[in-house]
């Protein structure tokens, strides 16, 4: 009989964002497809158009929430 070796490599761990986060960027999309969304502090920016503005913007506000959401890319 041979013995089975375990594997040693880690498991994926799952999801890297929380319900509240997908929230937040899903409010963020729908106010992008009204036209009411806007960037920058306060929203005194331009209209945003873009699809991935959009979803950064909803991601920022998940952050300062404290939802989990991963650190932003440096």
């Amino acid at each position: 009989m041979a013995t089975r070796k375990k594997s040693t490599r880690k498991k994926a761990s799952g999801r890297k964002y929380g319900d509240a986060a997908s929230k937040s960027v899903e409010r963020a999309m729908k106010k992008r497809g009204k036209g009411t969304l806007r960037s920058g502090k306060g929203g005194k920016g331009g209209k945003v158009t873009s699809r991935e503005q959009a979803i950064a913007i909803g991601l920022s506000e998940a952050r300062k929430k404290g939802a989990k959401v991963p650190a932003k890319r440096k």
